[in-house]
Parts: structure tokens; sequence; C-alpha cells
């Protein structure tokens, strides 16, 4: 028997880098896993559902492909009604789905700033919504929600992507007081380094980046699992970096 087995997730931001590789993490523990991002053809950047999807099952796991927009409220909706419909639950919800800017506030346009508090932010919050009764449905569960070790990163000054994950962790110290009663364990969970993701670098990032501060999707997979299996008496009103997390079950 594995850890999340019987259970069901769903993955919203899973096409590609830490959220493809928190699908797998968790399929490999045993879950059903919802496969959700708006991907669903090849482009620019590498990364379908059904690639992630399809990969899963070909390992042996059991994986459904389910096309979400977390910006649109009824997208989502809709993402979590056809999980139900083909697993007859969920348990396990991770908010991933992210973009990224990091440039200086001053020449940072007000459709960057906006973009990133429309999806990293008011995405995060409507999949957490929306998970919330299903939830509870379900006599409890877990919410993850990816951020960042840059939102403490006060030495590097100010850009859109760590604002809007900074104000992703604040929701979710709110809402694991919020749910305790309701036995769901509410975490965020960081990279304790940098992943250099499909996105990532398609935006610019991590070129020269010095080994030693990267750290690979898979790590965030395993920590993931970790706190996938907490409910309210376990883990949880934390922000979790990925290795600090892991180094502890040693």
């Amino acid at each position: 028997m594995t850890l999340l087995d019987g259970k069901v997730a769903l993955v919203a931001g899973a096409s590609r880098g830490i959220g493809a590789a928190v699908a797998a993490a968790l399929a490999s523990a045993g879950a059903a896993v919802a496969v959700a991002a708006r991907t669903e053809t090849a482009g620019r950047v590498p990364g379908t559902i059904h690639d992630v999807a399809e990969s899963i099952t070909a390992s042996g796991g059991a994986a459904l492909a389910v096309a979400c927009d977390i910006t649109d409220e009824q997208s989502v909706a809709s993402a979590f009604d056809a999980t139900i419909g083909e697993f007859g639950g969920v348990d396990i919800v991770v908010a991933n789905a992210g973009v990224l800017w990091l440039g200086p506030v001053e020449s940072t346009p007000l459709k960057r700033w906006q973009l990133c508090l429309d999806v990293n932010l008011t995405g995060t919050f409507l999949v957490t919504k929306a998970a919330i009764p299903h939830l509870r449905a379900q006599g409890g569960g877990s919410l993850i929600a990816v951020t960042t070790s840059g939102v403490g990163m006060i030495d590097r000054g100010a850009n859109a992507y760590w604002v809007s994950k900074a104000a992703v962790e604040r929701l979710y110290l709110g809402l694991a007081h919020d749910l305790r009663d309701d036995d769901v364990a509410v975490n965020c969970l960081s990279p304790a380094r940098v992943v250099l993701t499909e996105g990532w670098q398609a935006a610019g990032g991590g070129q020269e980046m010095p080994p030693e501060m990267v750290e690979a999707p898979e790590t965030m997979g395993r920590a993931a699992t970790i706190l996938a299996a907490q409910r309210a008496d376990g883990i949880t009103g934390t922000i979790q970096r990925s290795e600090d997390l892991l180094a502890t079950l040693r």
C-alpha cells in the first residue's frame, strides 16, 4: 500500500515543470490525478496536459487530462466536475499554475502586473474556492499552493511575481485556521532553490545559474506528496521549503 492509495488529486498548472512533477509524484504515491491546465496542444513552450497524463498512465498510474483556465471561474468549476465525474471525488488540490515577471516595478507594464495578479493570486483563489466544498464533502483533505522562496528576498527589489505569491501565502495561512474544523490541511510549498522549468527558461531566467543554486522539479514532487497526505491534525498552516521539509523526515 502506498501513501495516497484511494485518494484523488487535482493539480492546476500541471502541463509542465513543477506541476507535472507534482502530478507524477502524487500518482506514484497512489493517487488518481487530474492533470489540469490550459495547454492542450504543443506550443512555444514544451508540455501539454495530455503528455503528462499519458506519461502517468504509461507508468501504471491513473490520470485524467482536464482543460482548465484558472482565471475563469466556470472553467475551474468544470475541471472539478470532470474530475469528480471520473474519479468520484477530490481529496487533494494543488494550486500551481503561475506566470513569471521579475522586472523592476518602474518598468513593469500594467498588463504584466495585472497578469501576475490574475493568474498567480486570483487563479489560486478561484481554484481554492471551488475546492473547499468538495474537500468538505470528502470529510477533509489537503490544499497546497505552490509559492516561491523569493517572497522573503527583500534585499532583491520588488516585482509583480513575488508580490502575487506573497499574497497567496497570506491567503493560505488564514485558510488553515478557517478550515481546521473541516479537517483540511492548508500549506504553501516552494522550492528551496531555483527550478529551471520550461516556463522559467522561456521567460529568460536561469541561463547561467550555478548548479548549486538549482533544484530538480522532482524534489518538489516528493515534498508535495508529504503535504498531500496531511490533515488538520498534521502539518497545516505552514510555508514549507521543499528540501527543508524532506530533510525533516530523514
